[in-house]
Order: structure tokens, then C-alpha cells, then sequence
């Protein structure tokens, strides 16, 4: 038993360089960044974005494969089960990752922390509480009042029943002690045109969604859900600043395989850490209306742990009161 041992010791040291050779030549072939949504939407953008400032950082071309389906669940699932060799990456949103996992009605088969590892943010992105025009309301302030005088009256949209801007609004009722009713759509963009013809009240839209509409004044801008207030909405405060610690945002990021290398974690993650510098990169992102991010794999996984905390008791709540 002492001789296999042994062995298995001299084995595990006569690897150890050839493997740590592997690593730092890393990569050698194309890489594949899965995009659990379809084409043409925000991640997608942000997928092609990252690819090609990774593709001119290592000098390897970096594919992007869109799996749709469940919500971004499908994508993220074949990043889990993909091999933890560095060539397989996720460009994963806050849905798939801290709310969906925690919530019955969704079939998620992976555990976010465990399943997979955090590499860094891309990409952040806020909301904007959005109001039709003739709603009798100007300010953050004045909708809780109108909808408290009014409980169980006024609608809100969202991308879906489990998406973030359902979500967002549940808490901002749990954190308000207002009543109202919830209208889920098919997408973000639905959701806000809703607002726009009046069919529904108001909204927390993403920022991808609500900004040209607030910007061509079709809807009523009243805050953001940012921690700070927006650039690309300077005028409107934060919801924070009428409701104390309210802060969302979605993001999307980069997360491997669990058991991928870490030192090719952390040369992806110094990459993206750079590429949240590039002008050209910044320039696009704010035309979504959203900001580059710098994170380290622990600051992102401390992220996540953080929104868990938040989410989960709430997603809880809901599924209890069905």
C-alpha cells in the first residue's frame, strides 16, 4: 500500500510541471464563450464585445455559442457540464446564476457556487423606474403615496414572472408596504412598450429598455436603482435615496467550469480587469446604457453570495404566498 502511494506521489510530482506547462502556455486552441440567450439581445453584445478584445489579448480566436433556452438555464447548464480545461466559458447574467437557482418553479441542476467558477464582471446594468405619462405621480416619493391611497389598483410589467424586473418590483413592495399587481410579458422590451400605451401603470425596466423611452419623454422617468445616480439619466435620483439600501443591477460576467485552472482563471480575469479600460469598449457599452466593471474572481463571488442573501428569502416569500 506504502509502494502504491508512492507511486501515485511521484507521479503527482513528475505531472506537476508538465501541467503547470499546460496552463502557461494556455491557450492553444479556440475558446468558447456560451451565451445562454439568443442572438441580437444585450448579452450577446456583450459576448461578441468581450470575445474580441479576448481574441486580440491572447491571439486566439474565442467562438461564441448561443444556447437559449429556460431563461438562460440551458446555456449555463452545458458550462457546467463542459470540461474544466480553460476552453469553455460562460457569459452568464444575474438570472441564471443568483435568483434562478432559488426559485421551485424553475429546473436548475447546478449549484452557482459549486458548479461553477466566478472569473469577473463585464458588464453592469441598472433599471429605471418608469411611469406612463399620465400617471398622476412626478416623483419615487409620490408613487408610493399614489399606490398606497390605491392598494391593490395599479399594475407593473415585467420581462417575466421570475425575471429581475419582477423581482425588483416584489421587493420594492416588501421595502415600501405598497399592493400591486403584477403583469408579465414576454420581454423587457414588451413590458416597457406597455407602459409607453398606458396598458400598465409603471415598470422597473433595464436601462437597455427604458432609456430611449425616457430620453423621447414616451414615458416618465422617476429614479434609478443604480447605487449611484445614472450618467446617462443624470436628472433622476436614486431609489435609494427615497428607500434607504434599495440597489439592483444586472450584470453579465464571465464564470468557468468549477474545477478550471486557476491560474488560467486569473489570466482571463486580469484580461477583462484591462479590457474595463478600452474606450471603444466603453463607448459601446454606454450606448446600452450600461458601465464596464473591474472585479476579481473573490470581489465577484463575494458579489453573488451578497445578492443570494437578498434574493433568496424573497424569491421564498413569493413561492410561499402562491
Amino acid at each position: 500500500m506504502k509502494h502504491v502511494a508512492g507511486l501515485v506521489l511521484s507521479l503527482g510530482i513528475a505531472l506537476a510541471p508538465s501541467m503547470l506547462r499546460a496552463q502557461d502556455a494556455w491557450p492553444t486552441r479556440p475558446i468558447t464563450f456560451v451565451v445562454p440567450y439568443g442572438a441580437g439581445g444585450y448579452t450577446d453584445l456583450v459576448a461578441r464585445l468581450t470575445a474580441r478584445y479576448v481574441e486580440k489579448a491572447l491571439g486566439k480566436p474565442v467562438i461564441v455559442d448561443n444556447r437559449a433556452g429556460a431563461g438562460g438555464i440551458v446555456g449555463t447548464q452545458a458550462v457546467v457540464n463542459a470540461a474544466a480545461d480553460g476552453y469553455t466559458f460562460c457569459v452568464c447574467s444575474i438570472g441564471a446564476i443568483s435568483t434562478a437557482p432559488f426559485d421551485p418553479n424553475q429546473k436548475v441542476g447546478y449549484d452557482p457556487l459549486r458548479d461553477l467558477a466566478p472569473v469577473g464582471v463585464v458588464s453592469s446594468i441598472a433599471q429605471v423606474v418608469i411611469v406612463r405619462n399620465d400617471l398622476p405621480v412626478k416623483t419615487l416619493a409620490e408613487l408610493v403615496s399614489h399606490a398606497k391611497a390605491n392598494p391593490g389598483k395599479l399594475n407593473y410589467g415585467s420581462n417575466g414572472a421570475g425575471g429581475l424586473t419582477h423581482y425588483s418590483v416584489e421587493l420594492f413592495q416588501a421595502r415600501t408596504g405598497i399592493k400591486v399587481v403584477h403583469i408579465p410579458f414576454k420581454s423587457g422590451a414588451l413590458s416597457t412598450a406597455a407602459v409607453v400605451s398606458g396598458e400598465v401603470d409603471f415598470s422597473f425596466a433595464n436601462m437597455t429598455d427604458g432609456l430611449p423611452q425616457v430620453k423621447a419623454g414616451s414615458v416618465r422617468g422617476l429614479a434609478v436603482t443604480s447605487l449611484n445616480r445614472s450618467p446617462y439619466l443624470p436628472d433622476l435620483p436614486t431609489v435609494n435615496e427615497t428607500v434607504p439600501d434599495f440597489v439592483v443591477e444586472t450584470w453579465n460576467a464571465i464564470m468557468a467550469p468549477s474545477k478550471t485552472p486557476e491560474p488560467i482563471i486569473r489570466k482571463l480575469s486580469e484580461i477583462l480587469i484591462k479590457m474595463a479600460d478600452d474606450p471603444g469598449v466603453k463607448d459601446i457599452m454606454g450606448k446600452a446604457g450600461a458601465d464596464t466593471v473591474k472585479t476579481t474572481p473573490e470581489q465577484f463571488r463575494a458579489q453573488i453570495l451578497r445578492e443570494i442573501a437578498q434574493w433568496k428569502p424573497l424569491i421564498q416569500e413569493i413561492t410561499e404566498r402562491k
